[in-house]
């Protein structure tokens, strides 16, 4: 599993015109699966995020996490995030997840966030095409790997 996420002022999602999900001070995670993922992956991911420290004390130092801010989380699926371009320059996504295995590890890694912030995350809309508006904070943005974990 991996994630991009991003600290922002404000986030959200639009499908079709309409917003499917919006959040304020918080993050917005874009998150994509690969097929051998599994539940200590999601849970692993979801305990990292709700403990990432990416936020100012009042000493202005990274020393806060989302849920010590009481902020918001947006999470988006996007299975990109296993592109290769290692042959070429066409990207090949054969590493993320179909969307049959994917969907579900969305919706399992989404309450496992709920669990770990103690509130509803809010979402994308899973296979659609999406306009994601974000506001960059910092600008702080971090990529995450559940195999790698540094």
């Amino acid at each position: 599993m991996r994630v991009v996420v991003q600290r922002v002022a404000a986030a959200r999602v639009e499908v079709d015109g309409q917003v499917s999900g919006a959040i304020g001070p918080g993050l917005l995670v874009l998150a994509g699966f690969e097929a051998s993922d599994g539940e200590a992956d999601l849970a692993w991911m979801a305990a990292k995020l709700a403990r990432l420290r990416v936020f100012a004390d009042p000493l202005g130092v990274m020393n806060r996490s989302v849920v010590d801010v009481d902020g918001e989380l947006l999470a988006v699926s996007q299975f990109t995030l296993f592109a290769s371009t290692r042959k070429g320059n066409r990207p090949s996504w054969s590493r993320a997840a179909p969307p049959a295995v994917a969907q579900p590890l969305f919706e399992r890694f989404v309450g496992h966030l709920e669990a770990a912030l103690g509130r509803r995350v809010q979402t994308g809309v899973f296979g659609a095409e999406m306009r994601v508006h974000l506001v960059n904070d910092g600008p702080v943005t971090i990529s995450i790997d559940s195999r790698q974990t540094e």
